[in-house]
């Protein structure tokens, strides 16, 4: 029996080698309960992968992952404690999709009932007896959510959710994700689309060549800051800000100040005579701390 405290997801040493090529390698990190974990990496950096072993698609080479305390394939009806969406255009295109989820809801046991409940919570309720083969991909993305939704699971693993939706679908399903985290479910998603995880996740995993960069939580990657100066005597102000401890950069004519706070830094400028056109605090985004985990694994990795 899973405790409250139990990780609802554990990749342990995970490794997956294909041929020659080592897709994952030694990963390990686990996934706090009723919170979105954003899962991010560049393209083949391993991260369909490790969700696949995740979900128990594909056999690790070497390591082991657990859902709800067990391999996924050990678990009692999975389909009804796991939710998955691993390839959003894998409903027959001939079926509608009503008819797509109620196959799939009888082979999990479910009453028809429900496929209508996430058809309506998809918002696809208007297009269920449209054949899948003239939905756009937007939609084909809805219709494989609606199907990880079917068994009203307790975990969502969602690999690139997003994909094809249209801003208004974007916007929707980071509000989506976000109330079922707020309903105790746990969300492990994985994107490109930097903006909207930092708007919808709680902690990030990230990894770059198979391999671990770090987990953390959103708020922690983008704490730091940098003040941003405007003046027409930054020549002489650069160095009285280095001689204080500060790092600076000149970009584009503007001093981008970090390791000082903004307020020594408008004493200083009023202390030496310094005039000045701007002085603003500028927040770092999740894109940058991004950015700038993938170089430093990258020279670690080199």
């Amino acid at each position: 029996m899973l405790s409250h405290d139990d990780p609802p997801i554990v990749v342990e040493n995970l490794t997956k080698q294909y041929g020659a090529t080592r897709a994952v390698d030694d990963l390990s990190f686990a996934v706090a309960p009723a919170m979105v974990t954003g899962f991010l990496g560049p393209n083949g950096s391993g991260k369909t992968t490790t969700m696949r072993a995740v979900l128990g698609l594909i056999a690790p080479t070497q390591g082991r992952t657990t859902v709800l305390g067990r391999p996924y394939r050990q678990l009692e009806r999975p389909s009804l404690r796991v939710g998955a969406l691993i390839d959003g255009t894998e409903s027959h295109p001939a079926m509608t999709g009503r008819r797509s989820l109620r196959v799939r809801a009888s082979a999990s046991g479910i009453d028809d009932a429900r496929v209508d409940e996430v058809l309506g919570l998809v918002g696809l309720s208007g297009a269920a007896d449209r054949r899948v083969g003239d939905y756009s991909l937007g939609m084909r993305q809805r219709l494989g959510l609606a199907g990880a939704l079917l068994g009203d699971p307790d975990v969502l693993v969602l690999d690139e959710p997003a994909n094809g939706l249209d801003p208004d679908g974007v916007r929707w399903i980071r509000e989506f994700l976000r109330y079922m985290a707020d309903q105790g479910r746990t969300v492990f998603v994985s994107s490109h689309m930097l903006a909207e995880v930092s708007r919808m996740a709680d902690e990030v995993v990230v990894i770059n060549h198979g391999r671990f960069v770090t987990h953390a939580p959103v708020a922690e990657l983008t704490v730091d800051h940098q003040v941003v100066v405007r003046s027409p005597d930054a020549g002489r102000f650069m160095p009285l800000l280095v001689g204080r401890g500060a790092t600076v950069v000149d970009a584009d004519g503007a001093l981008a100040v970090a390791g000082l706070p903004i307020e020594e830094i408008g004493q200083l400028a009023a202390a030496e005579g310094v005039v000045l056109h701007e002085l603003r605090s500028q927040d770092t985004d999740l894109e940058a701390a991004f950015f700038d985990l993938m170089a430093v694994s990258t020279e670690d990795a080199a």
